[in-house]
């Protein structure tokens, strides 16, 4: 019996496991495998000890599973039976596989059928070595790469040929339709398709050792020539241009309630501009009104101060022509009564001009003031009070005599011309001694016949100036 005290395998690289020519080692051997390698010992069948990549010295430290039935079957002797295994753990590319047969598969969309090919490659490589070794390479002297991907790397003979092929075909048509998947638009679901198919077939890989790291479907074969296929193609395109003819009419709805708001929202911000500049101009308006207004006022006043005279002046001369325009004159009666009537008249006057004009307090109080002065002085005239005291010792005075009352008179007139404004144009008052000033005419009655304002309707009125407008009696 020749025994060796090396264990090796150095073979070619297509070999997937080696059986090594030697069963009968000594301990203490050296046991060498390679990077890619695993080393499998078996006893009577069974897998027992495995080894991955290094030198190993094989002792029964190390082979525990071999030494316990090396103890039952040699009774401790230095050398034991054992038949051992390489196993190549390289992954095998770029595989070839292909369906043998039409796929039939049917469109839920267009409920038609149609047939269907596939192809592709696969990459595959060894994960568990003793099953491996106890499913598929048994008592041989080991296994080949043509043996699992088919000589000359080809699909067709290989050990795995019909359970790829019945999961391809079973498993494709499920996925299309559980993924509701348009067989014209498969190509975009190749991913897809791989990664299922590649999940199924590892399953199935699982229990001899295998598996397959990357399954690829890389062409699906449709078969353009077919009736129903073709039919397919067409509603396929009629339904994508009718959705696209609707994705269009949605856009210019879209566009058109778009533009509909834009030319609302410039519609507005048009009026709050055209608003704010109506607003900017009428108030650039009033501003010019007011300046020239202004202006008005001030040449007004600059002409008033250079002719000399006061908007008071002003306004006792309009005060003076309304009294004349109003038929208060010193020829309309006689006597003190008649000039007692004037003075009321006036005073009516003014009232009415105070309303047409609106004068103010402070230019009526001083003419006011002036009438009513003239009017006290009148009152004393005709009831024979000049202002004296009567003599002592006489309670009773004497009634004035004529020529006291002219006089009297006299003084008067001439301390309200003393005291009136100046208005311009008017006459001045005569010179010379007061008492050549002539008497007034007698006035006339007060007292008028009933009589009704033609102006404000006022009925009865007893005197000679309506008391609610001061429009003067139109009779003799």
């Amino acid at each position: 019996m020749e025994l060796i005290s090396v264990i090796k395998y150095e073979g070619s690289s297509e070999v997937i496991a080696h059986k090594h020519p030697k069963e009968d080692f000594t301990f203490g051997s050296q046991l060498i495998v390679h990077e890619s390698q695993e080393a499998l010992f078996l006893k009577d069948g069974k897998a027992l000890d495995l080894f991955t990549a290094g030198r190993h010295t094989l002792s029964t430290y190390n082979i525990p599973l071999l030494r316990d039935l090396m103890k039952l079957g040699t009774g401790g002797e230095n050398v034991f039976h054992a038949e051992v295994y390489f196993i190549n753990m390289a992954t095998l590319m770029g595989i070839r596989w292909g369906t043998d047969s039409k796929v039939r598969l049917f469109d839920p969309a267009s409920g038609l059928h149609v047939e269907i090919g596939a192809s592709g490659n696969f990459n595959i490589r060894v994960n568990d070595s003793k099953k491996l070794i106890v499913k598929i390479v048994g008592t041989t002297e080991g296994l080949l790469q043509e043996q699992i991907a088919g000589e000359g790397l080809s699909y067709g003979t290989s050990k795995f040929r019909a359970l790829v092929i019945n999961r391809v075909k079973s498993q494709m048509a499920r996925v299309i339709k559980e993924q509701n998947i348009n067989i014209l638009e498969i190509d975009a679901y190749l991913d897809v398709l791989s990664e299922h198919l590649k999940n199924v077939i590892n399953e199935d890989l699982d229990e001899y050792g295998l598996i397959m790291p990357e399954f690829y479907v890389t062409t699906v074969m449709t078969p353009d020539d077919d009736p129903n296929f073709m039919r397919l193609k067409q509603q396929f395109a009629d339904r994508t241009l009718k959705v696209r003819e609707e994705e269009v009419r949605r856009a210019e709805a879209e566009a058109a309630q778009g533009r509909k708001i834009v030319e609302a929202q410039t519609e507005a911000q048009l009026k709050m501009v055209s608003a704010q500049g109506e607003a900017d101009a009428l108030l650039i308006k009033a501003k010019a009104q007011a300046a020239a207004y202004q202006m008005q006022a001030e040449a007004e006043a600059n002409e008033m101060k250079m002719k000399g005279y006061s908007y008071q002046d002003e306004t006792a001369r309009k005060v003076g022509m309304e009294a004349m325009q109003n038929g208060i004159t010193g020829g309309s009666g006689s006597g003190a009564a008649g000039g007692i009537g004037e003075v009321a008249g006036l005073g009516v006057a003014l009232g009415a001009m105070g309303g047409v004009i609106n004068m103010t307090k402070d230019a009526l109080n001083p003419i006011m003031g002036q009438s009513a002065q003239v009017g006290q002085g009148f009152g004393n005239v005709i009831s024979g009070n000049t202002g004296t005291a009567p003599a002592a010792g006489n309670p009773a005075a004497a009634p004035a005599t004529p020529a006291d009352q002219a006089a009297a008179m006299a003084a008067v007139t001439a301390a309200a011309a003393a005291t009136a404004p100046t208005v311009p144009g008017a006459p001045a008052a005569p010179a010379g001694d007061p008492a050549s000033v002539p008497a007034p005419a007698a006035p006339a009655s007060l007292s008028v016949a009933p009589w009704a304002c033609p102006n404000c309707g006022k009925n009865p009125i007893t005197s000679r100036f309506c008391p609610d407008c001061g429009t003067p009696y139109a009779g003799q």
